[in-house]
This record gives structure tokens, sequence and C-alpha cells, in this order.
């Protein structure tokens, strides 16, 4: 119990401690002094000063030094009181003596041979330190309470004590092993100390005039204002230091494992927490980019260590729980990362560098590991937690209100710049980014990062995430962004990535209700949905000029990847855009089309003007019927101009939508179109064709051919003279001479064809058989004549065979008819094309279903194409191909056969029903849960309460209302074709009226709910 007693009889004790010689009295003498009630400040003082000289300053040889030493500390912290002023100096001195002392102490201690002695020695030393941390940690704790500042030398004895304390404090974990084996709660006490520390940093901050900083002035011209800025001074390095230290024991922390996350966690925590004070005056005192580079260096370095266990050949999938441990402290070091530098965007602009290579680094590996199925987990954790922190980094840069904009284009160049394109300048690099390991990811550095083809698709995986963020970022960024969607395009190009974005399934985010998942999705889907986010973002704002402009462009991008994307694009923003935006586009795109039409031909596919007027059809198949009627008005602004026929050809020959034209103009269209084919036919049959006329030549025909299936009903009332016109045609193709006449006829040889196969009709005129003839004449009879020109007809030729299946034909030898068609299918069976083995065996299929010949073996030649084996390709066998066309019938069969019988429709009411009982069963289970659930969940009524019925139940319920309406309708159509009984029986109708009854019923509720 604590006594008062006369300044004496404290004096007389004083001196008996210090003349004392034997270590076991002086430590029963400070037991002694430990029960003194100090109220003067001047006995305080003369005992702080007594401790102070009893601490000496090198190391124990035996346990009697540390047992002296414990005895100290304890004493001190006895005597820590609210208002240290005064005594600030002296508990400090203490500290930072008793810090150095086990610092060495620590290192004899480590470095000391195992035996029975020294365990006791270190036993009792470790109860040294833990006795100096609780002394310390009491320190702050008062010191937090009531803050005191003191002189010069108190500032800097205090400073050092801070110091030494955190450097003991790394030591320990240093040799966290050891250390648990020695004191166990020595690393609790760390932890505490760590909190003490940062609590007191914070209450000196806020103690102090930060306004009055300078950091221009020294401590000389500092002393000039009343004490305040020398305060301020000291507060700043007193945190400085702390922050120095903290660092430091993160990474060490970090390389240490499991153990030591609590230290982990206080420590990076602790910095960031401490960079918030101050109001940013610590950013000329603190070295911030070396922090946020410190950071981005664990997080690289704790995936590189996985990567080196993961990049060795792998027999089991790496699990969810594996993942999980590796990438969630990564992603701890990134969300600190990421608040330094919303914090600090200045510091955090001069290491851009090293934070977009590892953004670039991140996405990279995210897609590598999407290839390889034993890593799918571990690029869900990627998705999950790396790529959208990584992003989070990256936008502290963009939008940051404290850089300029052109500091933040910088960012984007460096990431996404031209040099970053290494396919536009280094193709002789043998690197191939698809055949990178794993490590080979980690390995680049900043130097090398702009030519780095191994983070190529990584670049286009972040580019499509930086597009996804766009709603996030502000209008400069988005100006910036819309500028390097031409790179972007220029990338896709490269044959790896178009290919890797045409396979690679990666995981992206979507909505379950209020809950985001991951789910796979491919990864050119994932672009075109990136792509139109931005689109929307941009479409009102100051970037939209250049996103216009970039559509505009690459209209005819030459790549088919680059192609479908624009389209896609431009398709979206027809369909979507207000009517002004669409119509001043489509002006654009006439205008331009236009330009185009000038000067180029409309007969080969691949002309500029068919490109064009094909991707123009594509897109008015998503407008409106006013943008339909205006640009098919446009192209015949001057009908008898060149160009104007031009552009109404091959808009016709691209398949121009005619069914979204308005009724008058519709059947103004149809009419033209079909009087010119007729007049064409005509004048054809009446005189040769001219040669000279190259150009206008089969201009109708090629426009009809390309509109059959709108125009089907007015193919079908044609008479027969096409066939006379294909007769000519066939023999004109033979008188002439010149190659670009015979191309142009195969042209129209093909376009004929076409149309004959649609008309039926045709089939059954007696010219036809002259055409048939005149066909193998042409094909088979004059080997001579079968040039890569007239190969070009023969998918034609294959629909025009298809369609003899409705012509009667005699079977046997010495009809000419039916030898023609044997041989033309001879022909064509034999084709070892993949695209016209499929053709022909359609045709032949589609024929074997319809015709009447009785003798089909006779059309197909013992060494057809799907005759030979796969293996050897030299073995033909009959049954082969007899199996492969079995399978076609059957599928032919299958797509045809759509209209519902009486089975089927009985099948589907039982079905129904089965599914009434089902959910009357599961409402009374849902019932009986629902009471069982009031009951336990707090005892509280929830009986009067409405709860809104899962998304899957509304799902379901719109099924069956579908399902129903289509039962109905099938019923209707079962009548329609069954005139003669027309009556259904009653138990159908029973059961689909109780269906229907239920199903309303279940659809009031669903809306009740």
């Amino acid at each position: 119990m604590a006594k008062q007693t006369s300044g004496d009889e404290l004096r007389l004790l004083l001196e008996s401690i210090k003349s004392s010689e034997v270590v076991e009295s002086r430590i029963q003498q400070l037991i002694q002094l430990k029960e003194f009630q100090l109220s003067e400040k001047s006995a305080l003082a003369s005992v702080m000063e007594c401790l102070l000289t009893l601490w000496e300053d090198f190391t124990c040889l035996d346990i009697s030094q540390c047992m002296l030493n414990k005895t100290l500390l304890h004493v001190s912290t006895k005597f820590l009181r609210v208002d240290m002023s005064g005594f600030l100096g002296h508990f400090a001195s203490l500290g930072a003596k008793a810090s150095v002392w086990c610092a060495k102490h620590l290192r004899m201690t480590l470095m000391s041979a195992d035996d029975s002695q020294g365990d006791e020695h270190s036993s009792l030393f470790s109860k040294v330190v833990s006795e100096l941390l609780k002394f310390s940690v009491a320190c702050f704790s008062l010191l937090t309470t009531s803050p005191v500042f003191g002189d010069e030398i108190v500032k800097d004895t205090f400073e050092k004590f801070i110091l030494e304390l955190l450097t003991l404090t790394k030591d320990l974990i240093s040799h966290a092993e050891r250390i648990a084996s020695i004191g166990p709660d020595l690393l609790k006490d760390t932890q505490l100390v760590l909190d003490a520390v940062t609590k007191l940093c914070r209450t000196y901050s806020e103690a102090v005039k930060w306004d009055l900083y300078d950091a221009k002035m020294d401590k000389e011209n500092n002393s000039m204002h009343n004490g305040e800025v020398p305060d301020v001074y000291f507060v700043t390095n007193l945190i400085k230091c702390t922050i120095g230290k903290m660092s430091e024991l993160g990474i060490l922390a970090g390389s240490g494992g499991g153990s030591l996350v609590q230290i982990l966690n206080l420590s990076w925590k602790g910095v960031v927490s401490l960079l918030q004070l101050g109001k940013n005056v610590l950013a000329e005192t603190v070295n911030v980019a070396e922090i946020i580079t410190m950071l981005i260096t664990q997080a690289k370095d704790s995936i590189r260590n996985a990567v080196e266990a993961w990049s060795s050949p792998m027999q089991e999938t790496i699990s969810f729980a594996e993942a999980k441990r590796v990438f969630l402290p990564t992603k701890f070091y990134l969300i600190n990362a990421v608040r330094i530098s919303s914090q600090y965007p200045y510091q955090a602009y001069s290491v851009y560098r090293e934070i977009t290579l590892y953004i670039l680094m991140v996405s990279t590996f995210g897609v590598t590991v999407s290839k390889n199925a034993l890593l799918k987990d571990v690029g869900h954790m990627v998705e999950e937690h790396l790529k959208p922190t990584a992003m989070h980094l990256l936008n502290s840069l963009l939008n940051s209100v404290q850089l300029k904009e052109e500091e933040k284009l910088v960012v984007l160049d460096w990431m996404f710049g031209i040099e970053s394109n290494p396919s536009a300048k280094h193709t002789d690099q043998t690197t191939e980014f698809a055949a990178a390991s794993l490590r080979e990811i980690f390995t680049v550095t900043c130097e090398s990062m702009p030519r780095a083809r191994v983070l190529l698709l990584g670049r286009v995986s972040a580019f499509i995430d930086l597009l996804k963020i766009s709603p996030d970022l502000d209008d400069q960024i988005l100006r910036g962004i819309a500028k390097k969607l031409q790179w972007f395009l220029d990338i896709l190009v490269d044959e790896e990535i178009y290919s890797a974005v045409l396979i690679l399934q990666t995981f992206v985010s979507h909505s379950e209700g209020k809950t985001q998942a991951l789910q796979c999705q491919a990864m050119f889907s994932s672009l075109v949905h990136a792509l139109k986010i931005f689109m929307i973002v941009v479409s009102s704002g100051s970037a939209w000029s250049h996103m216009e402009l970039f559509l505009l462009e690459n209209f005819f991008h030459p790549h088919f990847l680059c192609q479908d994307v624009i389209m896609e694009l431009w398709s979206f923003v027809i369909r979507l855009a207000e009517p002004e935006l669409v119509i001043t586009l489509v002006d654009r795109l006439c205008s331009l089309y236009k330009s185009i039409a000038s000067s180029d031909s409309v007969f080969p596919p691949t002309s500029a003007v068919r490109k064009m007027a094909r991707s123009i059809c594509f897109l008015l198949s998503s407008c409106s019927q006013l943008v339909v009627d205006t640009v098919y008005k446009f192209v015949l602004t001057d009908e008898n101009s060149r160009q104007s026929i031009v552009m109404y050809t091959a808009l016709l020959m691209e398949g121009f939508p005619l069914n979204l034209l308005s009724s008058n103009l519709r059947k103004a269209a149809t009419e033209r179109i079909i009087s010119d084919y007729c007049r064409f036919i005509e004048n054809s049959i009446e005189s040769s064709m001219n040669p000279d006329d190259s150009e206008e030549l089969g201009r109708p025909v090629l426009i009809l051919s390309s509109l059959l299936e709108p125009l089907q009903e007015n193919v079908s009332a044609m008479d027969s003279k096409s066939l006379q016109f294909l007769v000519a045609l066939i023999h004109g193709y033979r008188s002439f001479s010149v190659r670009i006449m015979k191309n142009k006829c195969c042209w129209l040889l093909c376009a004929i064809l076409e149309i004959i196969s649609a008309a039926k009709q045709m089939y059954a005129s007696d010219q036809m058989e002259q055409v048939i003839i005149d066909l193998r004449n042409l094909f088979i009879s004059r080997p001579a004549d079968m040039g890569p020109l007239l190969h070009k007809c023969k998918p034609a030729l294959t629909h025009f065979v298809a369609s003899l299946g409705h012509m009667k034909m005699e079977e046997y030898e010495g009809n000419m008819k039916s030898s023609a068609v044997w041989e033309l299918y001879h022909m064509l069976l034999k084709e070892r094309h993949w695209a016209l083995v499929h053709l022909a065996v359609s045709a032949f299929g589609y024929f074997a279903a319809r015709t009447f010949c009785e003798q089909l073996w006779r059309f197909v030649p013992y060494d057809a194409a799907l005759s030979f084996d796969l293996e050897s390709g030299t073995s033909a066998n009959e049954e082969r191909f007899m199996l492969e066309l079995k399978v076609f019938l059957e599928k032919e069969m299958t797509l045809t056969s759509t209209a519902p019988i009486c089975e089927q429709l009985a099948l589907v009411l039982e079905d129904g029903l089965l599914l009434k009982e089902l959910l009357d069963s599961n409402s009374s289970n849902d019932t009986e849960s629902a009471e069982y659930e009031m009951m336990e969940i707090d005892n509280q009524n929830y009986s009067n309460r409405k709860r809104k019925l899962p998304d899957a139940f509304n799902r379901g319920m719109e099924l069956l209302q579908c399902g129903l309406k289509n039962m109905g309708d099938g019923l209707s159509q079962w009548r329609q074709n069954n005139q003669d009984y027309a009556e259904l029986p009653d138990n159908i109708l029973t059961l689909l009226s109780h269906l229907e009854d239920t199903i309303s019923h279940l659809a009031g509720l669903a809306d009740g709910q």
C-alpha cells in the first residue's frame, strides 16, 4: 500500500540504493521505493534521476542485471502520472536507454548457445522486454490524454525514445519464431506498442497549428514564433520517424507468413492513418512515393512467390482456399496503396510507371490463368479481388482533382501509347506471349514495359476494364480514352491478340438481385460490352466528337474482327440513340457512300462500294421506317446518274431491307425490281448481250437474286423466260474470249441459277430439260472450259440441282435429262472442299426428301467425298455416305416437323398438371416453414408483412404464361391443318381449362406480392 513519507526518508532511501553494491539489495530497496506516494514534483524528479543513474548501458553477464533492470522499469511505470510536464524528459531518457540496452541484449541472446542456464536468462530477459513495452504503452497512453511538449532537449530525447523503441520492435518481429519460444506474449505486446504510438502521433497532431509550418524554415528561425512552430516541427519529425519504422515493420510482417497478420494490419493501417495527418504538410517531409512503391512491390512479390510454385508442372487444381490465401494479403497492400495515392496524388504520379506496370501485370496474369483449367479458381480470385482494386489505384490518378490534365494523359499514354504497340514497330521479335509462362509476366521492368509482348494481351484486358469504369471518370479523361480507341483497334489486328480475344473466356461481374456475382463470358463479348458502356457515357459529352470520328474512320476497317466490332457499335448507336442523332449519323454515312460510289465498281463483292452497302444494310435492319425510307430516297435522288445507279444496285445486291420500307414505297420498289428484271430478260433474249456494255451487264438479275426471300411471291409468278436467258448465258460464256466478260457471265450465271431454284414452277417447264443438258455440257462435257471462274458457280449449281426434286424424271439409262442430272450430282458429290461437300450433301438430302425417283443410288458416285474414311482418305465406303445422308435427313425432318400433334399436346398438358401438383405441395410446405420461421426469429409477428417473391418465381410465371399461349396457338394451327377433324377430345379441353385457371391464380398471387 502506498504511504506518505517525508523528504528526508525518501532522500535516505535513494542514497542507500545508490551506495548499495549488492544487486539483490538494490532490488529490495527499489521494491520499497515503489510503495512511496510522491506528491511533490521535486521528489519525483529525484526518484527518476536515481533510476536513470542505476541503469547501466553495458549488457549483463548474468541474470542479476536483468532482474535489476526489470525492477527499474516496473518501479518507473508505477510513478507515471497524467500530468507529465517537467518529467517527460526523465521518462523518455529511461525509455530510450532501456530500448537500446534491450536491443543489444536481444542480439546477444539470439547468438548464445542453447543451454539450461541460457534458457533461464533468456526467459528473464523476455520479461525485461515485456516490462519495457508495457512501460512505453502506459507512457504513451498518458500522453494521449494530456500531450506534453517541453523544451528542445526533451523533444529530441522523446524522438530518440520513439525511434529506439520502434527499432527494438522491428528486431523482435524480425526474429518472430525465436522470440515466440523465448517470450510467447512479446509479439502481442508489440501490437499494443504500435497501436499506442499511432494514437500518440494523432493526439500530438491535433494539438499543434499546422498552418504555421513552413518546411523551408530552419529550427533557429522557427523559434521566433512563440514556440508554436517548433512544436509543429517536433510533431512532423515524430510522425515521419513513426511512418518510416512502421513501413519497415509492414514489410517484415508481410514476409513472415500468416503468424504476423495482426502486425501487418497494424503497421500498414498505422502508416495510412498517420499520412492523413498534418494537412498534407507530411508530403514535404515524408517520402510518400517510396511508401507507395513498397506496397506495390509487396503486392507484386506475393503473387510472384505463388507463381513460382504454380508455374511448375501441376497435377492438381489450385483450390479456391489456396488462391484466397495468396491474394487477400495482396489485396490488402493494394487497398492501402489506393488510400495513400488518393491522399497524395502528386507523389503517386511520380511513380506512375511502377503503378501502371503492376496494373498491367495483374491484368496479364488474370488473362493468362484463364487459359489453364487447373487455375480457374485463381482467375476467379484475380477478377474478384485484384483487378477491381488495381483499377481503383489507376482511378486515383486519373480522377484526381490535384493533377493536371496533361499529367493524367501522360499516364494514359504510358499504358496505351503508340510505343506500347510492339506489333507496329518490332515485327521481328520472336517472343510469343501466348507461350509465355507465368514467371515471365513478373520479370518485366519499367524500362522494358513499352515493348514487352508478354503484356500485350494484358493491355487489351486493362483497356477493357478502363472502359467499364468510364462512368466514374471526368470528361477530360474520357476524351483521352476516346483518342486511344484507334490504338485499341490496331492492337486487335495482331494475330495472337485477335485469336485470344475470340477463344478466351474471362470472368465478368453481373448482378443477381442486390448482389454481385462472377460468371464466364467470351472475351470478345466483354470487349464489345465495354465499348458500348463507353459510348453511352460519352454520348452527351465533349468526347463524343472523337467517338464519332473513330466510328467513321474505321467503317472500312480491313480486319474482320475490327469490322465486326465497328458494326456492333454502329448497330448499337443506331438502335438506341436519339432520333436526331441517328438521322445525323445516317446522313454522314450516305454522304460517304455517295463519294465512294462515284469511283468504284459495283460488281466485285470486295469493292469498297459493296462493302459499305453491306454495312449500311446491316445497320438499316435496326432502324426505324423513317430512316430506311430516307436512305432509299437518297440513293434515288438522281435516278439517271451513274452514281445513283451504282448506289442503288449495291444496296439491293447486299440485301436492302425492303420489308422495312413504308407500304407505298415498298410496293414501288418491288414493282421496279421485277419490271427491270423482266425487261432485261426480254431484251437479252431478243438480242445478244453486248460485251462493250460490261458495267451495265445484268444489274437487274444480280439485284433480284439478292432479294429472293422478300420477293418470293413475285418470283413464284414468273414465266419460263428466265430459262431461255440461262441457255443464252451458257452459250454466251463459251463465245466470250475476254476474261472480264467471262467473269461477269459467271456472276450472272450464279444469280440466274439462284432465281430459278427459288421459282419452283419453272421446273415443270418443257425447257428445263435443255437447261439441264446445257449445264451438264458446260460443267462436265467441256473440261477445258472449267476454270477458276466457272468453279465459283458450283454453290449456286447445288441450289439449282436441289430443287430438281420438284421435277418428274424418268429413270433409265437412255434418258438424257436423267443422265445429265446424275452426272451433275456425281460432279458435286466428288468435291473435296469442306464447304462444297456440305452444300452438295445438303442439296442431295433436300432432293432425296422430295423427289419421286426410286433409284437414288444412281445419283451417288462410288468415289463421293463422304465415302472415304477420315484417317487415310483412300478407302471408299458407300455405307459411310449413306450414314451421313441419314443424319442429314433426320435433321431435316426435325426442322420441318413444327406443327403440334394431338399426342404432343396431351403430353404437354400432363406435364402441366404435374407442375400444378408440385406448386400446390410447395405452397403448403412454404406455409408451414413460414409459420416456423415466425416463431423462431425474435418472436416477432411477420404475418401481416408482405414479402417479395423471389425473382426465379416471377420468371417461372412468365414461362408458364408463355407456354400456355404457345399451346393455344398450337391448337389453333392444328385445327386449321385438320379441317376434317376439327374437334378436340373433351379431356384435353378440360385439362387445358384447368391449367389456365391455375396459372391465372398463381399470376394473381405474384402480382399481389
